[in-house]
């Protein structure tokens, strides 16, 4: 299984998304800051990633830090989680992650634990999540892998499988559990403007599995669903509001008012941990803009004109009334939305 992010040693180890698929490059991160960096500038991305990376550079930053006391530790830590905090804003996995690890060691602080202790099990509880986060994958693909036809043609948008989790994948995920039960399936790769993760992730990642893949730019989506070329469309999220409005890659708006439109089930495979049952709809989440480099060039080559202003939101959010199911490692959401995820986030795992 492709190694999206493993700790090593006294460093974070991360495969570059920024330079597939044209090249392999692994990235070592030595301190907290530069884990931070790494998800900032998207040398990791995708929701569940990006939360285990910033539980990880938490670890180590502790672990590195010369800290002799729980209080001037426990200073430095509150630093650390800020700096992961302000990295990234729409996806909720990051700050789920951080919470889960300010529980641990508030948890180890309290049960008078030493600083060395303290250290080791945040190393500890760093590694759970990331375990925790493919095993979610895997147990989120068999349920979704119910929801496809045995010989199917499945549209998918941004990247969501291996590259955006510690392995395995969301969405892709669902898509690698239906191949393994033997299911027949092609799919399209929307190719994601403008970062291109479609094109450059999702391709690379079904085609190394053997998945039968074809990219096609954003604006073809209707014109496939129209032609009948496509059954159910699947694709991942960064934060799921209470009321299942779900903000994900920009595009996929549009893409589920197409699938509407066509007929077509437009499903959602994320785990409870971006179910962010403290947002009750989709206007409270906050929508990160990126670089207008992003949308002005394709690589070194300028595609618009100087003086051309810019917009780069990152995500939008897709209403609930445009999904038909959310897939989660605990089962399958159905509306009406606001007491189907507060049941499977109550229930036991």
């Amino acid at each position: 299984m492709l190694p999206t992010i493993e700790r090593k040693g006294d460093s974070v180890v991360m495969i570059d998304q920024r330079k597939l698929p044209s090249a392999e490059v692994y990235v070592t991160c030595t301190t907290a800051p530069q884990v931070a960096r790494a998800i900032k500038t998207m040398v990791i991305r995708g929701a569940p990633a990006i939360g285990v990376a910033a539980a990880m550079g938490i670890a180590l930053g502790m672990r590195k830090s010369r800290a002799t006391g729980t209080k001037q530790l426990a200073t430095e830590f509150q630093k650390t989680c800020n700096l992961m905090a302000a990295t990234r804003p729409t996806a909720v996995n990051l700050f789920w992650a951080i919470d889960r690890m300010k529980h641990t060691f508030a948890d180890a602080a309290h049960a008078g634990c030493s600083v060395d202790d303290i250290r080791q099990r945040l190393d500890d509880d760093a590694r759970r999540i990331h375990d925790e986060d493919i095993a979610s994958c895997r147990a989120m693909g068999a349920h979704g892998a119910t929801l496809v036809p045995d010989t199917a043609n499945i549209l998918t948008h941004c990247n969501a499988g291996a590259l955006a989790t510690a392995g395995y994948g969301t969405a892709l995920g669902v898509i690698r559990a239906a191949v393994e039960q033997g299911k027949k399936v092609a799919v399209l790769a929307d190719e994601t403007r403008p970062f291109l993760q479609g094109a450059r992730l999702t391709a690379w990642e079904l085609v190394k599995d053997g998945i039968d893949t074809t990219v096609i730019t954003d604006n073809m989506a209707a014109s496939m669903m129209r032609l009948g070329d496509v059954d159910l469309v699947v694709v991942g999220a960064d934060r799921i509001a209470a009321n299942g409005d779900v903000a994900n890659k920009v595009g996929t708006y549009g893409v589920a008012v197409l699938a509407k439109e066509h007929g077509i089930p437009f499903y959602v495979a994320a785990p409870l941990s971006t179910v962010d049952l403290g947002t009750p709809d989709g206007g409270q989440i906050p929508i990160e803009e990126r670089s207008d480099r992003e949308v002005t060039h394709v690589g070194t080559s300028r595609v618009t004109p100087e003086g051309a202003k810019i917009r780069n939101p990152a995500f939008d959010v897709t209403p609930a009334k445009y999904v038909t199911a959310i897939v989660t490692e605990r089962g399958i959401a159905r509306p009406p939305y606001a007491s189907s995820l507060a049941d499977l986030a109550r229930a036991q795992p």
